[in-house]
């Protein structure tokens, strides 16, 4: 396990975000808020953005154990942190590229699919949205985002059954854009980030928040319905 289960750090323009937990890169609120603080660091004006997680596992999603103790206050806000992430990563400024470093599972699939490019390890790795199957439903602010992503003839599989695709199948559902053999990954992640950092500011800013403007507005209505019902501040 590593000293802090989130870091940043810095080649050139490119900044790139590690999740590592040691165990399933679960977020939980310790997590999100340690991710928030290093988003808050990375650039909004130049380079791009890689997020990764450890080897074999990009994320298991939100945190079972918390879940589980059923303790609404945490519960509440670990989930709103998690929405405000997803909102924040999907509207981010500058390109971000999601290197899926393995499992991509619920919230850490949700997370691949804020991205704007996202590559996986040709290895034995699963993609799966698993909400129906575990009892629980995709809200709107979550919803928007697969609707933008997941292609319209898996659309019901994917998130209505909650299939499970191989990152390679999750090319064709829209989970994954690309899938590189192990030992070529992270060079492959870094050339794709390198090139979509040239994309000049604040153009790419601007095309991106035209083509998103109903999106994220419907996402931000989804976060604000989910704290009033909470009676969140």
């Amino acid at each position: 396990m590593t000293d802090s289960i989130a870091t940043l750090s810095q080649e050139n323009d490119i900044s790139i975000i590690t999740l590592d937990d040691g165990k399933a890169n679960a977020f939980s609120y310790d997590m999100l808020t340690q991710v928030n603080t290093l988003l808050a660091k990375v650039p909004r004006d130049s380079g791009a953005l890689v997020i990764t997680g450890r080897d074999g596992l990009f994320s298991g999603g939100f945190d079972l154990k918390t879940l589980a103790t059923g303790d609404m206050e945490k519960i509440s806000k670990m989930v709103q942190l998690g929405y405000h992430l997803l909102l924040e990563l999907y509207s981010f400024d500058r390109p971000i590229v999601a290197a899926v470093s393995g499992h991509s599972i619920a919230l850490g699939l949700f997370v691949t699919c804020s991205a704007d490019y996202r590559i996986a390890i040709d290895d034995k790795y699963v993609c799966q949205a698993n909400e129906v199957r575990n009892n629980m439903d995709i809200p709107m602010q979550i919803m928007e985002i697969l609707k933008a992503r997941v292609n319209k003839n898996y659309f019901y599989p994917a998130v209505f059954h909650s299939d499970a695709y191989s990152v390679q199948d999750s090319i064709a559902v829209g989970f994954i854009d690309e899938v590189v053999p192990k030992a070529e990954f992270m060079d492959r992640v870094m050339e794709k980030a390198k090139e979509l950092a040239t994309l000049p500011h604040p153009f790419y800013a601007k095309t991106k928040e035209s083509a998103q403007a109903d999106i994220r507005q419907k996402i931000s209505d989804g976060i604000k319905k989910y704290e009033k019902l909470l009676d969140l501040k």
